[in-house]
């Protein structure tokens, strides 16, 4: 790979104005926008989980956006992987990686390495799927709780998908996820050559963000690209029919819910998100600098290396 002479790294809460920022500093630095959002990689799905737009696609090159099937689970292990390609690529032509999304775990992993976990068989993955989908949670975490206390002590009860993978990995290799987190990958993205952000506004600011932005997406398209989805009749289950905005759509397409409501639902869901993806910065990632949105450009040329 080639020297990673400097990168930005700009995390935050949905709504938060990371996309603007990226494209501000592309333009001054010469940079190629680089997706950590877990569901800005699913084909077809560019409006309901706000993907730079086509537009804001020509202003700078944009990777890692849209490149994965919805009927794919796609993982972060994949995630790092692409990036790690993608970051060699950029570097080589001399333009600036400018990394930016919402999911911690991407920035997590890149700068402090990958668990080296092994592929689960899927016939493991499959079943453990299925009782999830019939029996509930509760079982699986009463399991993981005898197999893997110590994991299990660190999840929610109702943490349906972190449960489902830790019990597939102990199922599958014995070995408690926990075990493995201590041999994996050397992190891509060293702190003394990145410039690095968790972007905040103020709580009634962003509420009014997420719900303009809802609006805004319903008269751009999003219930045609949810329709298309829905039309696929793929396992619930996938990441992408999870989407923020998908399930209740859906809802609201079969007859369940108005579209009022499905819309209430939708940004509740994006608002308790906001909230979760704050909490594990400050929990996970204590040594990012949490600045204000407006402060956020300044911040970064300031911090950037050479």
């Amino acid at each position: 790979m080639p020297e990673l002479k400097r990168a930005v790294l700009i995390a935050g809460p949905t709504a938060s104005g990371k996309s603007a920022l990226a494209l501000a500093l592309a333009d001054r630095l010469r940079g190629t926008i680089v997706n950590a959002d877990s569901m800005q990689v699913y084909a077809g799905l560019r409006v309901i989980t706000a993907r730079p737009s086509a537009e804001e696609e020509t202003r700078a090159p944009h990777v890692l956006y849209g490149h994965v099937d919805a009927a794919e689970s796609y993982s972060t292990g994949q995630w790092l992987r692409e990036v790690a390609a993608a970051i060699a690529d950029i570097t080589a032509t001399g333009r600036v990686p400018i990394v930016v999304g919402g999911t911690g775990l991407y920035f997590k992993v890149l700068t402090e390495g990958l668990a080296a976990v092994p592929a689960i068989p899927s016939e493991i993955r499959e079943a453990v799927r299925e009782r999830l989908a019939r029996d509930g949670v509760a079982p699986l975490y009463a399991e993981l709780t005898a197999r893997d206390p110590v994991t299990a002590a660190r999840l929610m009860p109702l943490d349906r998908s972190r449960i489902a993978r830790a019990l597939e990995v102990v199922l599958a290799t014995g070995r408690s996820i926990s075990d493995w987190h201590g041999e994996g990958t050397a992190p891509l993205m060293p702190p003394e050559r990145t410039a690095r952000v968790f972007v905040t506004l103020e709580r009634a600011e962003l509420v009014s963000r997420i719900e303009a932005r809802f609006a805004a997406m319903l008269e751009a398209g999003a219930l045609d690209e949810v329709a298309a989805l829905a039309a696929r009749k793929l396992d619930p289950l996938l990441p992408a029919m999870k989407a923020h905005g998908v399930p209740w759509l859906i809802r609201h397409l079969r007859g369940e819910i108005s579209l009022d409501e499905a819309a209430a639902g939708s940004i509740m869901d994006t608002r308790r998100y906001a909230k979760r993806q704050h909490t594990w910065f400050r929990g996970q990632m204590k040594d990012w600098p949490l600045v204000p949105s407006g402060q956020a450009f300044d911040e970064i040329m300031a911090a950037l290396p050479g």
